[in-house]
């Protein structure tokens, strides 16, 4: 007996010592094993991926999830005329917008525990580990929906360890913060669905010309579809395998219960018909000038830079809202086109040589109504817009701004006497022509260099300019400060829209009013983000305002744009014409409207045809002329 208790006892002895030499090797295998991840830097970089995520996290907010959205612009009768959109183009709901079938679709086939778990879910790995096995297929995938979020909205699609790693560490955090409803409304909004369509409401918009809430069960799956592969399920190049998908979507809400037999039966059976016939904008010289008034407008609001403020325009979700009028914005671009069509010779950048700018201002309220920026042609962009990117010489329309109008302030009138004579040193007139004393009010209508030299001569060249800088004209230059100035002669120039805005401070009584045709911004819930300021303020007296105004319906009349006055509606403007016909120009008005154009070329050049009272005042004598039909004739000045 002795001898067998003896004996076991050696053998328990030894198994107690085998036991604990395998705790101790595996412990050392352990402590090797740890050793090793720690030196080759696993350890180190987890712990840095948990710090940045908790860095990513800790600033998180609701904004995070509502960028890249979609904004729409109107014109003056609330017409959408444009969308703005960068490559995201989301269209974002709120989780109250989103049809619950929507919600369901996504828990059903890409989270079954979405509500349960807490951003990471073990259980949905190795139910999806186990479907690949059984089927060789995945019917759920096995990051969560959470997973999904941090990864669309803060990390990149890059396939790693270490981005696996810190989207869990950002999910798990973003339960911490966000309710499931909410996780689930940035989910849906942020998702891509092929063919630069984001969220749901876009992507129904894009491929079935409908919102969301119009989609039926089964055009909704369809659409949940796409995001698991959205190639392989692109419904426009692989339509047969995105109508499986969304089967095998049903299926799965059967099964969670999202929907009932018949529901599902009935969505089954149904026929996807597309729709991509959503409305298109045609991009005009008014968008391009919409856009910078909004980066204005929203620089003023935020206070950023305009770099940073035009990227907010296209990611912001806002609501522009325009001065613009399409019927007068597709009639002065025709007007233009038409009087411009027999000039066909090309630059060599491959646009029209000869170009042409004018730009429409409602005198009531001070905003453009219509701006182009050159001739309408194909494949050529819209990005340089003339109307206020080109600055150019203004010759004689620029005597009224700051030599006549001044001089009326200061006690001349328009029949006081003045000196049609060549000095030495002075100007010559057109056609070396000179009449010795006649009023200032022939002066103007004839267009006189020597009597506008002299004049302003007497005014001083800081006093007449002063004028063009109340009003905000951006490119008066030191070495503009001469004589030559009376005559247009300016160092950089001046733009069609300075220009035109100049003549309608004319017209409402010497009130300038900043142009823009921004008249306000809301964010998608309506609220307002900027209400653009007119910077309204006197410029010249409303006396020598008015008693221009009555000169200058004389060159319609009696002067140089003689016989293009519109019929039955008083109107007053002038004409321009540079040295060696390099630019010509006409800019007047009615009491309705202001438009001013310009034409000329690009690089500079002569042309015997070209001056202010050809091309320039044709164009604004036709499109004035039905512009204002059916409007009830009105006095200037009244």
């Amino acid at each position: 007996m002795s001898k067998k208790r003896k004996k076991r006892k050696t053998r328990s002895d030894m198994y107690t010592f085998f036991f604990r030499l395998t705790q101790v090797t595996m412990l050392c295998i352990f402590i090797s094993v740890c050793f090793l991840i720690y030196k080759t830097g696993y350890v180190q970089t987890v712990i840095q991926l948990y710090q940045e995520a908790q860095e990513i996290t800790q600033t998180s907010s609701a904004a995070d999830f509502q960028t890249d959205q979609q904004g729409e612009v109107y014109d003056t009768d609330g017409n959408t005329i444009a969308l703005l959109r960068n490559d995201r183009n989301i269209i974002y709901l709120t989780s109250d917008e989103i049809p619950d079938y929507v919600k369901e679709a996504f828990v059903s086939i890409e989270d079954k525990r979405f509500y349960q778990h807490s951003g990471f879910d073990l259980i949905g790995i190795f139910r999806a580990v186990g479907s690949l096995i059984s089927s060789g297929d995945i019917s759920q995938g096995g990051s969560t929906i959470t997973q999904q979020l941090a990864r669309n909205v803060y990390l990149t699609h890059t396939v790693s360890w270490e981005r696996k790693v810190e989207e869990i560490f950002i999910a798990v955090a973003l339960e911490k913060i966000y309710t499931k409803d909410e996780i689930l409304e940035f989910y849906i909004n942020n998702i891509y669905f092929g063919n630069s369509y984001y969220g749901i409401e876009a992507a129904s918009q894009g491929y079935f010309s409908r919102s969301v809430n119009e989609l039926s069960l089964s055009e909704i799956a369809f659409l949940c579809a796409i995001v698991n592969n959205p190639t392989y399920y692109d419904p426009l190049t692989n339509r047969e395998n995105t109508v499986s998908r969304r089967d095998l979507i049903l299926e799965s809400m059967l099964d969670n219960g999202a929907i009932s037999e018949s529901e599902y039966t009935s969505a089954v059976a149904e026929t996807i018909t597309l729709d991509t016939s959503s409305p298109q904008y045609t991009r005009t010289w008014a968008h391009t000038y919409i856009y910078y008034c909004a980066t204005l407008a929203l620089m003023d609001a935020t206070g950023e830079d305009y770099e940073t403020c035009n990227e907010l325009l296209y990611t912001g979700g806002y609501r522009i809202y325009t001065s613009i009028d399409m019927d007068a914005q597709a009639l002065l671009q025709n007007t233009v086109d038409e009087t411009l069509k027999d000039y066909n010779t090309m630059d060599t950048n491959g646009t029209y040589a000869l170009q042409a700018a004018a730009v429409t201002i409602d005198n009531d309220t001070g905003l453009v109504a219509a701006i182009v920026g050159g001739r309408s042609q194909d494949d050529i962009s819209v990005d340089y817009n003339r109307a206020y990117l080109s600055f150019r010489q203004p010759s004689s329309s620029i005597k009224p701004l700051i030599v006549y109008t001044p001089a009326l302030e200061r006690g001349y009138t328009a029949s006081s006497t003045v000196d049609d004579s060549k000095e030495e040193d002075g100007p010559s007139n057109s056609g070396n022509s000179y009449a010795g004393m006649i009023s200032l009010r022939t002066a103007v209508e004839q267009s006189k260099n020597t009597v506008a030299y002299k004049l302003f001569r007497e005014l001083t060249p800081e006093v007449g300019l002063s004028y063009l800088l109340d009003m905000n004209f951006s490119s008066i230059e030191e070495e503009d400060y001469t004589l030559a100035a009376a005559l247009g002669g300016l160092t950089t120039g001046v733009s069609t829209l300075e220009m035109t805005a100049a003549y309608a401070t004319l017209a409402n009584e010497g009130i300038y009013r900043l142009p823009t045709c921004v008249t306000m911004i809301t964010d998608m819930d309506g609220n307002i983000i900027a209400l653009p300021d007119q910077d309204e303020h006197q410029v010249y007296e409303s006396d020598a305002a008015h008693e221009m105004t009555d000169i200058l319906e004389g060159i319609l009349t009696r002067g140089t744009g003689k016989g293009n006055a519109i019929e039955g509606m008083p109107c007053a403007g002038k004409t321009g014409t540079t040295n060696d016909n390099l630019d010509g120009w006409f800019i007047g008005y009615t009491a309705y409207y202001t438009t001013g154009v310009w034409v000329g070329f690009d690089s500079p050049r002569s042309d015997s045809a070209l001056s202010g009272a050809s091309y320039p005042l044709s164009i604004w004598n036709s499109y004035m002329t039905e512009l204002h039909e059916g409007l009830e004739s009105k006095e200037l000045n009244d």
